[in-house]
């Protein structure tokens, strides 16, 4: 087995100090914000930045490794708490509004659902289909959504979800993505509930 040498404790400093910063560039301008600049807040050089994180979406996904791991979680507090419907929507409902409101979620949220061999090699890829799967398959256990949807389609209705929302309500307002996320949401439900189920997805 192959052992991973520990970092350095500069070059750990520098992977703190890389992370800080493309958090608060992140924040202010989303998943495009410059990688040049993000060094920059960092006070290291460029070099650095690519050695710990050789593309931006390996950066994005360690600045919100956090956030990701959350969902995972609140998916499986809500499959605790609810009927498997319910717990499916109520999840939609919170990764779509945090799609909205993080700026850089959503494009983690896309490349999660882009392409099943590449979305298979990220952490948010793998952490939040699994999530999905979990609740998607208790739902259709449940009979409360059809048997031949997949996790990544409804991730993929999701992400459509956190557009649509965004585009009706792109003043970054919580309330209001909140409201414009659960709109949506119940739309799509509908569309994929099972006619006649013990438990309606939404219910």
């Amino acid at each position: 087995m192959t052992q991973v040498k520990p970092m350095r404790a500069d070059a750990r400093r520098n992977y703190a100090l890389l992370l800080a910063a493309a958090a608060e560039a992140f924040a202010e301008r989303g998943e495009g914000a410059s990688l040049d600049d993000i060094a920059k807040r960092a006070g290291v050089g460029s070099g650095t930045l690519y050695r710990h994180f050789p593309t931006r979406q390996a950066l994005l996904e360690a600045a919100y490794v956090d956030r990701i791991e959350a969902f995972a979680v609140r998916a499986n507090v809500l499959a605790a708490e609810l009927p498997p419907g319910r717990a499916l929507v109520e999840w939609l409902n919170e990764l779509c509004v945090g799609a909205i409101q993080v700026r850089g979620m959503k494009a983690l949220l896309g490349s999660a659902v882009a392409d099943g061999s590449l979305a298979a090699e990220t952490v948010c890829g793998t952490t939040v289909q699994g999530a999905a799967a979990r609740l998607v398959e208790a739902a259709q256990r449940a009979g409360a959504l059809r048997p031949d949807v997949t996790p990544v389609e409804v991730l993929r209705l999701a992400h459509g979800v956190s557009t649509a929302a965004e585009l009706a309500h792109g003043d970054r307002d919580a309330e209001r993505d909140a409201e414009g996320v659960r709109r949506f949401v119940s739309l799509v439900v509908e569309g994929l509930r099972v006619d006649g189920g013990t438990e309606p997805a939404g219910s």
